[in-house]
């Protein structure tokens, strides 16, 4: 039984959304698959529980740690800007 729930794209990969009780009865053939590069969002009654990525797609803990500490830097940078105020004179919304 191959039942698909949905599919997304997701940097520039098709990604396979399948329900969490097809992921327990088909676990050996899904892994399978995602060491032949596939990708799968798992779901639990519609709701998002976690994604199956081939090892080689898994971010590296220092990169993220490094991303992370990157954005972190720009706490404060935009302090008092206001947002809802509009970027050009002239603008009507």
């Amino acid at each position: 039984m191959n039942k698909v729930i949905g599919v997304a794209v997701e940097s520039e990969c098709i990604m396979e959304t399948i329900g969490i009780v097809d992921v327990e009865s088909r676990l050996t053939e899904l892994l399978d698959r995602t060491l032949k590069g596939e990708t799968f969002h798992i779901t639990a009654n519609g709701r998002a529980m976690g994604n199956l990525v081939p090892p080689d797609k898994v971010p590296d803990p220092k990169a993220v740690a490094a991303a992370v500490e990157g954005l972190l830097s720009f706490r404060g940078v935009f302090k008092g800007l206001d947002l809802n105020e509009p970027k050009h004179e002239g603008h009507r919304f």
